[in-house]
């Protein structure tokens, strides 16, 4: 279903928005209209020629709602967008229309005993470095810290650093509060404190503008970057579930990763050992002969182990940039004929089983594996480097993956019901129903609400009792 009118003059629409910037010339449109969806060749087929027709960029919450205000009367398709660091084209406008860029609305608005409150646009290495002086830290960020913005983050992400140490974005106490904007002829702004502010976390702007995040902090440590190489995955993998579940060295993140993609990290020529599989990790520096004890026993070797300071003097990225989904960017930097996937393991103790699917695969999927806690469990994603031969080679890999029991959240699909929801979220959509009416906010991306939407939010929610 198209939104978009034809008749639409975009040059009217421009001055209807002022006085928010605008940007209408078609390149920077055009690189506005594109997140990380390149990660996937199926994607980048589908979503490549995706564009919007003009940019809003707001710097206040009261410009925003100018902005929906104006879509709402013209009824114009609208995708909210901060850094663009999402990987299934969250921010991609399927239907054209005004893409509203948040970057402009960044201000750290209160730091507590325990809590941040800023602006939807801020970029979270903002944030933590606001945060250090006060002695404290997110309790969880992305590894595109540098250009992901919170509110984008909420709205499409789930996990990051800190999720070893303090669970998943969604989990309680993780985000205090969250404020977002309606689209309808005169806009409302909707506080939603603790567990309500599921109803439009990591819903990817589908259901509401976020003007306001009010997240958990904790205590800052002097967290240390360590990589640990060992002979064998099977070696690195132990180290890593020893390393996870111990209850002598904190850590704020667990990576197991491939000798072979280790391959694709130039920046780290000569500081670590060539041909070897990592356990990439931030301990305290209190931990650190702990950790390095741990290491030993596991039989690996401490190849860096990394203060601040040491990391700007050998320049060196962070450790988090060798991890999470930074793993498949470093290989992509190289070479555009990867990509990867999403899997859960069945039993994070049972290395068997990661050894027996590695082997059942063959040699064009490349094993990494981040350990983060959910609702207070361990639980172990594997992230692999797959060399694209195809979508039915892509499929036969999530097949052999299904047979040895493994969860397969597809990153190759740009609906939500896809990845790691699997199922429509009718609280989402319930909401998206009292909070955007006519369905102008990023339309195309939820299968469900094309059937759902001639119901009322009331109808809506029930289903998600059925």
């Amino acid at each position: 279903m198209t939104i978009a009118k034809p008749e639409i003059d975009w040059q009217a629409i421009a001055v209807q928005l002022a006085p928010v910037r605008v940007i209408d010339e078609p390149v920077l449109i055009k690189k506005r209209s594109r997140d990380f969806f390149w990660y996937s060749p199926i994607l980048n087929e589908k979503l490549k020629k995706c564009f919007g027709d003009l940019v809003a960029c707001p710097e206040t919450s009261d410009e925003l709602a100018h902005c929906l205000a104006v879509a709402y009367a013209n009824d114009l398709p609208v995708v909210l967008r901060g850094g663009g660091t999402g990987n299934y084209g969250q921010s991609v406008p399927l239907q054209g229309g005004l893409i509203i860029e948040t970057t402009g609305m960044k201000r750290i608005l209160e730091i507590g005993e325990g809590f941040v409150r800023v602006e939807a646009g801020a970029l979270m290495a903002d944030i933590n470095a606001a945060l250090k002086p006060h002695g404290w830290e997110m309790a969880m960020f992305p590894s595109t810290q540098d250009i992901a913005t919170i509110g984008g983050f909420v709205a499409g992400g789930s996990a990051g650093i800190g999720s070893i140490a303090n669970g998943a974005l969604r989990e309680k106490g993780n985000i205090i509060q969250l404020k977002a904007l309606s689209v309808e002829e005169t806009p409302h702004e909707h506080v939603f404190d603790a567990a309500d502010a599921l109803h439009i976390h990591h819903a990817w702007g589908l259901n509401g503008a976020i003007t306001e995040v009010t997240l958990r902090t904790v205590p800052t440590r002097d967290w240390i970057g360590c990589m640990a190489s060992f002979d064998s995955y099977c070696d690195a993998y132990l180290a890593g579930y020893a390393l996870a579940t111990s209850d002598r060295i904190a850590r704020k993140l667990c990576s197991v990763v491939d000798a072979r993609i280790a391959g694709y990290f130039p920046r780290l020529a000569g500081h670590i050992r060539e041909g070897k599989h990592l356990v990439v990790t931030l301990v305290p520096r209190e931990d650190l002969a702990a950790f390095t004890d741990l290491v030993a026993a596991q039989g690996g070797h401490l190849d860096l182990a990394l203060t601040e300071e040491d990391r700007v003097a050998k320049g060196i990225p962070h450790v988090f940039e060798f991890a999470y989904n930074h793993t498949t960017l470093q290989v992509l930097k190289a070479d555009r004929s990867a990509t990867y996937q999403q899997l859960g393991v069945p039993d994070p103790a049972d290395v068997d089983a990661v050894i027996a699917v590695e082997q059942a695969i063959g040699d064009d999927v490349w094993h990494h594996h981040e350990f983060a806690r959910v609702d207070g469990r361990l639980i172990v994603a594997d992230l692999p480097i797959i060399w694209f031969r195809g979508e039915d080679r892509l499929r036969e890999i999530d097949s052999i993956y299904a047979d040895h029991g493994f969860t397969v959240w597809d990153a190759h699909t740009f609906h939500i019901e896809g990845g790691g929801v699997k199922n429509a979220d009718y609280r989402h959509l319930a909401w998206k129903k009292r909070m955007d009416p006519k369905g102008l906010l990023n339309p195309g991306k939820s299968r469900a609400w094309e059937m759902v939407r001639h119901l009322s939010a009331t109808e809506i929610e029930a289903k998600a009792k059925d």
